[in-house]
């Protein structure tokens, strides 16, 4: 018999500490450390709070709290270690710098000068729903002459990636199945450093999941059209593209997705209440189809349910938004 030569599942969850985790939060957490728990993989926890201006004090702390309170355990995160340690984004900033290098010597990268303002009054810059305007390359092709002409009234850079005009990028999610952008047409040249001196998430989660060996992303599908973005980063840096897998975002009873400045939305409220951490795991669980009736589950019970109806619960969660019950 041949020896088994599949890769380790590598699954992970990367909250961004700009508030206490919502249900929401919660229940993606939940299903990637299902996705990597039910193939017997490692999990992985990563903080992504490179955005520091948004980052709350103690939200951090109170994220690996609610997380451990439910029993969602990781291998390797900040609070640990582990072999690819920082696991905090802020500590990471040098090993960003040093791919961004890589990509500027391929002469992937140009500084882009317009502000927000600018590019959302192009005239022909369409609105693609939550991607804002495309940019339509407007410093593509600027001349050094101009270049030190907006430094010198006070204009600072952010660095854009440039996309290739002629390619399409196409692959297929675990849940939403096939999928294909152009994303020159949809979002055109997309920033990897922005101008205030902060590397862009769709470039630091693509060194990140890389570097970490994570093989498996799952994660809210509001990220769902980022994807193709990091996909150009992968191929462009020479690394494996893992597989994704987007799952449905929580919902309010009025129909809107929860969000971190929601009160009442995560699970301190239902700890105060009395609630144990196998009735909240069941609530989130039938939230989405995991299980067909709210009822209380452990961990290690819902997981072997996982990994023994796994087509089955993916067609389920692929079908359901869920509002929390």
């Amino acid at each position: 018999m041949s020896e088994n030569t599949s890769p380790i599942i590598r699954g992970r969850y990367a909250p961004s500490p700009t508030g206490d985790l919502h249900l929401g939060n919660v229940r993606t957490a939940l299903l990637a450390w299902l996705f990597a728990r039910s193939a017997e993989g490692q999990f992985v926890l990563r903080i992504e709070d490179l955005d520091r201006p948004r980052t709350r004090p103690g939200a951090t702390e109170r994220m690996l709290t609610d997380l451990r309170w439910l029993g969602l355990n990781w291998d390797e995160g900040p609070d640990c270690g582990g072999i690819f340690a920082p696991y905090t984004q802020s500590e990471r900033t040098a090993i960003y710098q040093h791919y961004l290098q890589l990509l500027q010597e391929k002469g992937l990268v140009y500084p882009c000068y317009c502000s927000r303002a600018e590019i959302a009054q192009a005239a022909s810059a369409p609105h693609q729903g939550n991607e804002g305007p495309r940019y339509l390359g407007t410093c593509r092709t600027l001349t050094a002459q101009k270049r030190r002409e907006y430094e010198q009234h006070g204009r600072r850079p952010s660095l854009r990636f440039r996309v290739d005009a002629t390619r399409s990028v196409t692959f297929t999610d675990a849940l939403c199945g096939p999928l294909s952008q152009h994303v020159q047409g949809e979002v055109g040249d997309f920033i990897l450093y922005r101008a205030d001196g902060i590397f862009a998430y769709q470039f630091a989660v693509v060194v990140d999941d890389a570097l970490m060996q994570i093989n498996q992303v799952v994660r809210g599908a509001d990220l769902l059209t980022s994807t193709p973005r990091q996909i150009l980063l992968y191929e462009a840096l020479g690394f494996p593209i893992p597989m994704f897998a987007h799952v449905p975002l929580m919902l309010d009873e009025q129909g809107h997705r929860l969000a971190k400045r929601t009160q009442g939305m995560g699970l301190a409220p239902l700890r105060a209440m009395g609630h144990s951490p196998a009735q909240v795991i069941g609530q989130l669980a039938a939230s989405c189809g995991l299980i067909s009736h709210n009822q209380a589950i452990t961990l290690n019970d819902l997981r072997a349910h996982f990994h023994h109806n796994q087509y089955g619960i993916i067609r389920a969660i692929s079908e359901n938004a869920g509002i929390f019950p």
